[in-house]
């Protein structure tokens, strides 16, 4: 039994913090009137997961509450949950944070400074984006055109919107060049990889454990 019970041990110590940080990629939603979570009217409160795209109404509004953050999101606003940072289709979102939460738009990507409380707002209408730091500052960082440069110098494009500025910046870009470093972002982070973790220990603690009707895995006679 003991080189079954190694291995279902192993297979636990490699998925579980997975599934800890997929469980932590979570926020709760506070909403006012009608907000819709992937196209469905959600309740005034509700828990929100990576992935998950938020819709204001036009008469409506919403703060996404996260450890460390909080982010009012005005009407008439699309965006998508993404753990780290909140990515943008249109609207408007007003950021609090001491825990670098970021804001991307198409090409553009909103940073704070420091881990200093961070206040800041992103508008995005008519296909210009426009950055106001309220508390701190913000890097303003826009996608390179050609992947190669992006790979050379990832923040060559990069500018800072100090306390009490204002910036904008067209959102237009070479659309569909990933971020520098996003094909980096661990496989693992997917839930079907999580799933499919949870399926193979499932498998090797049957195997190991409960399927051997009764005989142990590594009798004592042959």
């Amino acid at each position: 039994m003991f080189p079954w019970r190694n291995i279902v041990v192993c297979a636990l110590i490699a998925i579980l913090p997975v599934s800890l940080s997929a469980q932590e990629a979570s926020a709760t939603l506070r909403s006012v009137r009608t907000v819709t979570v992937n196209g469905n009217t959600v309740p005034p409160i509700v828990t929100v997961v990576r992935n998950d795209s938020i819709q204001t109404a036009k008469d409506a509004t919403a703060v996404l509450q996260l450890q460390g953050s909080s982010a009012e999101i005005s009407s008439d606003t699309l965006l998508t949950f993404d753990g780290e940072e909140l990515v943008l289709d249109h609207g408007t979102i007003s950021v609090n944070t001491s825990r670098f939460l970021r804001v991307r738009v198409g090409c553009i990507k909103v940073v704070p400074v420091n881990s200093d409380w961070t206040q800041y707002q992103v508008v995005d209408v008519d296909t210009k984006v426009k950055v106001s730091a309220f508390k701190d500052d913000v890097y303003i960082e826009v996608r390179d055109r050609k992947v190669e440069e992006a790979k050379q110098n990832e923040h060559s494009n990069r500018t800072i919107v100090h306390e009490g500025e204002q910036k904008t910046r067209d959102e237009h870009c070479a659309a569909g060049m990933p971020w520098p470093g996003d094909a980096t972002k661990p496989i693992l982070d997917s839930p079907y990889a999580i799933g499919a973790g949870a399926v193979a220990i499932g498998v090797i603690m049957c195997l190991g454990v409960f399927c051997q009707n009764g005989n142990p895995a590594s009798p004592s006679k042959p």
